[in-house]
């Protein structure tokens, strides 16, 4: 049976990561880490790697031609193997964006955010696969890019990862939460951590701190991404469903009235998650500027399953017809 270009490149990237991931006595996801870096430059870069092995690995690598193969090829293959690490070594924050939500971002963004050229961030980047997949959705448009990411393993990841699409990503491997020296951006997108934020001394430099306790991160990266955009720039987050019923959320509502403009609420299909408590939204701001008003109606809608091509398709054409009565 003929693989398809996505199953071929997850094999080479498999079967590599399995040989160094023994080889360097290393988890699966820092060896893909590794085997990426190797891909990209076209060699072995590990001196502990045994000359049988060197070949085993070089082999594989010349097996395919990385440009032959389109960067959502590269992403979702990459992706796949990521998949296969984190179910190995699960961790609660290493939970990826799905991909019916990232296509959705990045249809969301590329309708929303007219110019030809802007700035994106992601403040929560992970592996760089949400990010990669709005930016693979820009057509025809440039766009600079930057990712934060406190996880050293998962910054290396999303680092391979932007290289194995060639996409221009600036990465800063720190908490996002403390001060950040970038330029302001013209559009944020995030799957925002839920949770609470450990550093009480940071948090209550944000006016959405907590007023006794630990501050909710979710509400800080709303601010933070906020502080980091230009006015008039629009944010997408991925929120939990129950954002704005926490005993915080009087305080959330304060801020974004004073800061934002509330574009649009669509609640993600229930089926997608394994509670209604876990359930989640992509809630779409615009920063206040000079010239920025309040849509005539807010854009709400409760997304059909995103397997249901009728009625996505239906949910899509509202969207557009909404877009063009507000902008």
């Amino acid at each position: 049976m003929k693989l398809s270009p996505v199953e071929q490149l997850f094999a080479v990237f498999n079967e590599t990561t399995t040989v160094l991931q023994e080889e360097l006595s290393c988890t699966y996801l820092e060896a893909l880490a590794e085997t990426g870096e190797n891909l990209f430059h076209g060699t072995v870069l590990q001196d502990e790697v045994s000359e049988l092995n060197g070949k085993r690995l070089k082999k594989s690598y010349e097996s395919i031609r990385l440009e032959s193969f389109s960067k959502e090829e590269r992403r979702k293959a990459f992706q796949l193997a990521i998949l296969k690490g984190m179910k190995e070594n699960v961790q609660t924050n290493h939970q990826m964006t799905p991909d019916s939500v990232g296509m959705l971002m990045g249809y969301l963004v590329l309708k929303f955010v007219r110019n030809t050229s802007f700035r994106l961030l992601d403040p929560a980047v992970g592996t760089g696969n949400l990010l990669t997949t709005v930016i693979n959705q820009q057509i025809h448009k440039q766009v600079e890019s930057v990712g934060l990411e406190i996880d050293d393993v998962l910054i290396r990841l999303a680092y391979v990862n932007a290289n194995l699409q060639q996409h221009a990503v600036q990465l800063f491997n720190q908490d996002s939460l403390k001060q950040v020296f970038i330029e302001p951006v013209d559009a944020v997108v995030s799957d925002l951590p839920v949770g609470y934020y450990p550093d009480d001394e940071r948090a209550s430099e944000y006016d959405l701190s907590a007023s006794e306790g630990h501050s909710y991160a979710h509400h800080l990266f709303i601010e933070q991404s906020m502080n980091q955009t230009k006015p008039g720039g629009y944010l997408f987050f991925v929120i939990p469903n129950g954002l704005f019923e926490s005993p915080e959320a009087p305080k959330l509502n304060e801020y974004l009235k004073g800061n934002a403009h509330i574009q649009g609420l669509l609640q993600l299909p229930l089926s997608m998650f394994k509670s209604k408590q876990s359930a989640k939204s992509i809630l779409i701001l615009q920063k206040s500027g000079a010239g920025t008003k309040p849509p005539k109606q807010v854009l709400l809608a409760e997304l059909p399953s995103l397997s249901n091509q009728k009625g996505t398709e239906a949910i899509l054409t509202n969207i557009n017809t909404w877009i063009a009565e507000n902008k």
